[in-house]
């Protein structure tokens, strides 16, 4: 499938690597680890070499619990530094992860490619209205709530029929204000209980009935690390695992802290489905 922006272009047609670019104090495994500038354009040009097609930049967290802060304090983190990173690496295709129209509309005047919102238009009712008339490349993800409560009353394993359902409706809806470049994001570990993560990802294969690509946001999180008993520092090579089951499953997009070994894992997996396509 081939994505178009401001005369720029994006052909989704084998998998490919999302890369993790925090500009926050506090996400769950590198909040704070870039702090500066300096910080953005060296792991964004690490990324980029690494094998990333996509940066996706964060402003404010979305872990589980994490604290809210206000639209202006975002707009201060996201936009001068976007700005920046465009600057500096003009060929490359910037995400912004955010909820927020107004941000979403800011970021892509200041050159962002994509959006991608944890909520899939239920936080802010104004982004389905921004993203149909911009026709921007959106990234439509499940959540249950906001970040401070969701794990409060998370989904178990009725989960495939609450996604199915989700995705139907809110595509529908997006379909009807102009919006049509989608990327579908079950959400892994947004508001989902730990045998639901694991019973979405068995069934990853199901959310190709809406004929978009599907995104797997699995790395290091505590789905990994609740099942061996690590901390996500520790969880590299869980993810790995589980990457290649997603690739195995269709997933197109792998949003990946690690890029290096996120492109190495789908290297070995086309190397394998080659081989088998030439066996059969």
């Amino acid at each position: 499938m081939r994505f178009n922006f401001q005369g720029r272009s994006l052909n989704i047609a084998s998998p490919l690597v999302m890369g993790i670019l925090n500009i926050t104090p506090d996400s769950f495994y590198d909040g704070g680890r870039y702090q500066k500038p300096s910080d953005f354009i060296e792991r964004t040009g690490l990324m980029l070499s690494e094998g990333a097609t996509l940066i996706d930049i964060g402003a404010m967290s979305t872990r589980p619990g994490a604290t809210e802060i206000t639209s202006q304090e975002e707009y201060n983190r996201l936009i001068p530094n976007l700005e920046l990173l465009v600057k500096h690496f003009p060929h490359a295709l910037f995400s912004v992860d955010t909820y927020r129209a107004e941000i979403a509309n800011a970021a892509t005047e200041a050159g962002a490619f994509m959006v991608n919102d944890i909520s899939g238009g239920t936080f802010d009712k104004g982004m389905f209205d921004f993203i149909g008339q911009a026709n921007v490349p959106y990234v439509l993800m499940h959540t249950t709530t906001k970040p401070g409560a969701m794990m409060q009353n998370p989904i178990g394993m009725q989960i495939m029929e609450v996604l199915l359902a989700y995705f139907e409706e809110r595509i529908k809806t997006l379909h009807a204000k102009g919006g049509h470049q989608l990327i579908i994001d079950p959400g892994f570990g947004f508001g989902k209980t730990l045998e639901a993560n694991y019973l979405i990802l068995r069934k990853l294969a199901d959310f190709q009935q809406f004929g978009f690509p599907v995104l797997a946001g699995i790395s290091r999180k505590s789905m990994i690390n609740k099942v061996l008993g690590i901390t996500s520092d520790e969880a590299l090579n869980g993810t790995t695992a589980l990457h290649m089951l997603a690739l195995e499953r269709g997933a197109m997009i792998l949003r990946a802290h690690d890029v290096k070994q996120a492109v190495e894992a789908i290297k070995l997996w086309e190397a394998c489905v080659g081989v088998l396509k030439h066996e059969s």
